[in-house]
């Protein structure tokens, strides 16, 4: 199960799904208002295996949590911030490329340059 940060769409979980990924969204737990340590804690203790960023400071942020909860990823998705049907697209596009593939303990750039 993964979870999406408050920064990316939340049409992602409908696309994941179309991969066969589950995800929520932060804000659909009512984790909207945690700091990145806080988010990486909820989530780990909660059963999720990674999450979705575009905040390019959250593994550094969150670096102390990530290290005590090392089955859990941080995923840093680099997809350039577009309208909606953009990004999306730009994100289905890159995941048929390249598929997410969380690595535990780690924080990783999607896709890769």
């Amino acid at each position: 199960m993964w979870l999406l940060d408050v920064n990316m769409p939340k049409q992602v979980i409908a696309l994941l799904a179309g991969f066969g990924v589950t995800a929520h969204t932060a804000e659909s737990r009512g984790w909207d208002g945690l700091t990145n340590g806080e988010l990486v804690e909820a989530a780990a203790r909660a059963g999720f295996s990674c999450v979705l960023t575009r905040d390019r400071l959250f593994s550094e942020s969150a670096a102390a949590r990530l290290r005590r909860f090392s089955q859990f990823s941080v995923v840093l998705v680099t997809i350039p911030q577009l309208r909606s049907p953009q990004f999306l697209e730009q994100f289905r596009l890159a995941w048929v490329r390249s598929p997410i593939l969380p690595v535990p303990g780690k924080a990783i750039r999607w896709p890769s340059a």
